[in-house]
């Protein structure tokens, strides 16, 4: 059954993309004209050129980047739906924002219920300096 939804959207898709570009040019209907009032003129030519090649489909509407294409900034403000600075842990969870969630307290260091792209900001800040100035653990000496 998980494999009906993926295999319909594709057959979607690649019915869409083959309708748009294999249709022919319309060409005018064959009904004969009179004789009489008709000038004698060449028959148009008809183009032997092939169709134009049909570009890929592109992306449905409703589709997002991904998430790993995206900036923190474009990742908050899309989590953010209330639209006022404020990321809750609610809003970072639906967002699937799963570092956020998982050091929120952390990151939260003034305990509002809330992260703004400062504390963020600062957060990273932090963690790239304690990351710098601790050294490297060395494994224990054995003993032979």
């Amino acid at each position: 059954m998980r494999w009906m939804i993926p295999a319909l959207a594709l057959a979607m898709v690649a019915g869409h993309a083959h309708a748009q570009g294999t249709m022919a040019p319309a060409t005018a209907p064959t009904t004969p004209a009179p004789a009489a009032t008709a000038p004698a003129s060449p028959a148009p030519s008809v183009s032997t050129q092939a169709a134009p090649a049909t570009k890929p489909a592109a992306k449905p509407a409703g589709k997002t980047a991904s998430t790993s294409h995206m900036t923190l900034q474009q990742r908050f403000d899309a989590a953010n739906t209330t639209h006022d600075g404020h990321l809750t842990k609610e809003q970072a969870r639906s967002a699937k924002m799963t570092q956020t969630v998982r050091h929120f307290d952390a990151i939260d260091k003034d305990h509002k219920g809330y992260v703004t792209m400062d504390d963020l900001h600062a957060y990273a800040s932090a963690q790239r300096a304690q990351h710098r100035t601790t050294p490297a653990a060395k494994p224990a000496p054995t003993k032979s």
